[in-house]
C-alpha cells in the first residue's frame, strides 16, 4: 500500500473517515449532517471488489475502489443507505432551508435596517426599510419626531455566492429568481435630515388583518455636526479597508499604520472614511479637531536601498492611499491631497520607461511607474507600502539578477503547504487521508527539486504544525521572498459534482502575479497531462501579499475518486514535483 495512503481505523478519534464496516469507509460527509444544499456527494472506499450500493443503486468506483456520488436532497430529513453484500450504514442528512425564515405576524427583527447603531451626514439619504407580510396596512417608521410612509419595494433579485463559481452553477440561477416567498414584501423610505443628533432607534408600525402590529429597530441614528470632526488615525500595521461595511466587502488597498482620514460614517464597528473606504474602529484610534484631514504634496525622491527602490513623498499628513497595479503599470493614488510640485528627482533605472504623476482632481494625486515592456523587468517582482511619520514610503522591488545557465539560483522561493496541525485537516481524500499530509508530502519533493536547481527555499512548515493563515503571510513578511507559492488539493462545498469535477488550478490576487499562475498552470496541465480547472483571480490570504509573486496552486480534487488515484501515486506525485520546478526555471530563464 502507498505511504500516501492511510486506512481508516474503528479508533480514530476524528470526525473523518466514518468506518462503514472493515476496509470500507466514507470520508465525506460525516453520518449526521446539516446543509442547505439541494444535493449531497458520498466520498468513500472500499478494498473489497463487491458492488458498493447507495439507497439501491450501484455506483462507479475508480481502479482503486474509490466512489463519490452525487444525490439528491429533500428538504428536511434525507436517510441514504450504503452497502456492500450484507454490510450497510445509514446516514442522516438534513436539508434546511437557505430563506430566512419571516415572521408572518410582524416586520421580521432580523430585517431592518438600520439594525445596528450608524452615523451619517447632515443631508445624507438614510433609508429604513423591513420584510413583513405583503397584506399589511399604512406602514410607516417614526424616527426622532419624523413619521414616513413605508412604501413596498422592488423584491431584490437573489445574487448565487461566490462559491456557485467552484460548483459551475453561477448562470444556473433563475433570471426571476428571488430571495422572497409572494406572501411577504420589502417596505421601505429614505429620508435626510439637517440636524446633527442622535436619534432613539426607530419604530416600524402598521396593521395586520385590523390589528397593529410594530417592531423596534436595532440602533440609534446619529447626525454628525460640521465642527469639530471625528479622525481616526489607523493604529495597526495595516488597516483593512473594504467596499462597505462587512467582511462580505472587498478589500481595498490596506492602509498603512499611521493613515489618517475623516471619519463620515459609522456603522456599528465599521467606519466610512472620506475617501470612501470603510475599516473596522478598532484598527484605529479617534480623535476630534476643528477640520477635515488634508494634505499637500510637493517634492518626492527615490533612495535606492539595495534590493528595493523606495519612492519618498513627503506629506503634510498621512492620507490614504490607493493601488492599482496592471501588467506594465502601478498607479498609486494619493487621497485628499493638494500637489504643489515643482520639482521630482528620480533615478535612472533601465526596469523603468517612465514616471508620471497628475493632479486627477482637487482632492486626488496619482503617480503611474511605468515598467519597460522590451525587458524582463516588465514583470513587476513587488511592492510595500508605509508611512514614516507624514512621508509616504512606496518600496519597488527590483529584478533579480537571474543566471542563464542556473535560473533559480540564488533565487529564494517559499513553500507553504496548506493547513496542518491537530484542527486543520484540510480536505480529505475517499480513504480519509487528510490535505494537510498532503500537502506537507508534496512541498518535500518541490523543496528537494527546486534546491537542486540552486534555489533557496523557505517552508513555512517542515511538520504538522499548526498555523492560521496570517502566520505564513508572517513569514513571507520575514522572508521576502522572489516566489511564495501556497500549496493544497482542492475539494467543492455541499452541492457540488466530485465525478464531474477535477483539474489542476492557480490562483493570483495582485496582477503581478497573474503570469506566473498562468504559466505553471499551462505547464502542469499540458506536460503531465492532466485537466484544467483554471488560473483563477481570487482573494485568498496567500495570494494576497504585494512584496512577492503569490500564487496559490490545486494540484487536483482529493475528492474526486479518479484523480485522488493519482494524487496518492508517489510517481505522479514525484513528476508533478519535476514538473513544477521546472517550470518556475523556465519562467525565470525567460525574465533575464
Amino acid at each position: 500500500m502507498s505511504l500516501w495512503r492511510s486506512p481508516p481505523s474503528p479508533l480514530s478519534v476524528l470526525p473523518f473517515p466514518v468506518l462503514l464496516w472493515p476496509n470500507c469507509s466514507s470520508a465525506i460527509p460525516p453520518r449526521e449532517h446539516t446543509t442547505t444544499s439541494e444535493q449531497i456527494f458520498i466520498v468513500g472506499t472500499s478494498e473489497d471488489d463487491a458492488p458498493i450500493v447507495i439507497n439501491g443503486a450501484p455506483v462507479d468506483r475508480s481502479r482503486g475502489g474509490h466512489f463519490a456520488p452525487t444525490l439528491p436532497l429533500e428538504l428536511g430529513a434525507n436517510t441514504i443507505v450504503v452497502s456492500q453484500g450484507d454490510q450497510r450504514i445509514t446516514l442522516q442528512i438534513t436539508r434546511t432551508e437557505s430563506q430566512t425564515a419571516y415572521d408572518p405576524t410582524n416586520f421580521t427583527a432580523a430585517t431592518i435596517t438600520p439594525n445596528i447603531a450608524i452615523e451619517r451626514q447632515r443631508g445624507e439619504p438614510i433609508c429604513f426599510s423591513a420584510i413583513a407580510p405583503a397584506t399589511i396596512a399604512n406602514p410607516s417608521v417614526t424616527i426622532s419626531d419624523q413619521t414616513l410612509s413605508l412604501y413596498p419595494e422592488a423584491t431584490p433579485i437573489e445574487l448565487p455566492p461566490n462559491s456557485a463559481v467552484l460548483n459551475n452553477r453561477q448562470e444556473f440561477l433563475p433570471s426571476n429568481s428571488t430571495t422572497l416567498a409572494p406572501q411577504f414584501q420589502r417596505w421601505s423610505h429614505c429620508t435626510a435630515f439637517d440636524q446633527p443628533g442622535t436619534f432613539a432607534a426607530p419604530e416600524f408600525r402598521a396593521t395586520l388583518n385590523g390589528e397593529p402590529i410594530a417592531q423596534t429597530g436595532g440602533g440609534s441614528v446619529a447626525i454628525a455636526p460640521i465642527s469639530p470632526v471625528a479622525i481616526a488615525t489607523v493604529n495597526v500595521p495595516e488597516a483593512v479597508a473594504r467596499t462597505g461595511s462587512s467582511t462580505n466587502h472587498s478589500r481595498l488597498t490596506p492602509l498603512p499604520q499611521g493613515t489618517r482620514a475623516t471619519i463620515t460614517g459609522r456603522d456599528g464597528e465599521w467606519l466610512r472614511l472620506d475617501y470612501g473606504g470603510w475599516i473596522k474602529a478598532e484598527e484605529a484610534t479617534i480623535a476630534t479637531q476643528g477640520r477635515p484631514v488634508h494634505a499637500t504634496m510637493r517634492s518626492a525622491a527615490m533612495v535606492d536601498m539595495g534590493d528595493w527602490i523606495e519612492v519618498r513623498i513627503p506629506l503634510q499628513s498621512a492620507v490614504p492611499v490607493s493601488v492599482d497595479q496592471s501588467r506594465d503599470t502601478l498607479r498609486l493614488q494619493l487621497h485628499n491631497t493638494t500637489a504643489e510640485t515643482d520639482i521630482i528627482r528620480w533615478l535612472d533605472l533601465p526596469w523603468l520607461r517612465g514616471i508620471q504623476w497628475q493632479q486627477l482632481d482637487p482632492d486626488r494625486v496619482e503617480f503611474r511607474f511605468e515598467f519597460a515592456p522590451e525587458m524582463h523587468a516588465a514583470q513587476q517582482w513587488g511592492y510595500r507600502l508605509r508611512y514614516d511619520d507624514t512621508v509616504l514610503v512606496l518600496s519597488l522591488r527590483k529584478p533579480p539578477a537571474i543566471d542563464a545557465d542556473r535560473p533559480l539560483a540564488g533565487v529564494t522561493i517559499l513553500l507553504d503547504p496548506g493547513h496542518g496541525g491537530p484542527e486543520d485537516f484540510g480536505t480529505r481524500g475517499p480513504t480519509g487521508y487528510p490535505e494537510k499530509e498532503m500537502t506537507l508530502t508534496i512541498a518535500q519533493l518541490i523543496r528537494d527539486q527546486l534546491e537542486a536547481r540552486g534555489a533557496r527555499v523557505v517552508m513555512t512548515r517542515e511538520d504538522d504544525a499548526d498555523l492560521w493563515p496570517h502566520d505564513r503571510v508572517a513569514v513571507i513578511d520575514a522572508t521576502e521572498p522572489t516566489i511564495a507559492l501556497s500549496l493544497h488539493y482542492n475539494a467543492l462545498p455541499d452541492g457540488g459534482d466530485p465525478i464531474a469535477t477535477r483539474g489542476i488550478s492557480t490562483f493570483w490576487y495582485h496582477p503581478q502575479a497573474e503570469d506566473l499562475a498562468r504559466f505553471l498552470h499551462d505547464q502542469l496541465i499540458t506536460r503531465l497531462d492532466r485537466d484544467s480547472y483554471g488560473a483563477i483571480w481570487s482573494n485568498f490570504a496567500l495570494t494576497r501579499p504585494s512584496n512577492t509573486l503569490a500564487v496559490l496552486l490545486e494540484f487536483g480534487f482529493a475528492i474526486n475518486p479518479d484523480e485522488y488515484d493519482w494524487i496518492v501515486d508517489p510517481g505522479a506525485q514525484q513528476d508533478l514535483a519535476e514538473t513544477l520546478a521546472a517550470s518556475l526555471e523556465i519562467w525565470m530563464r525567460d525574465r533575464q
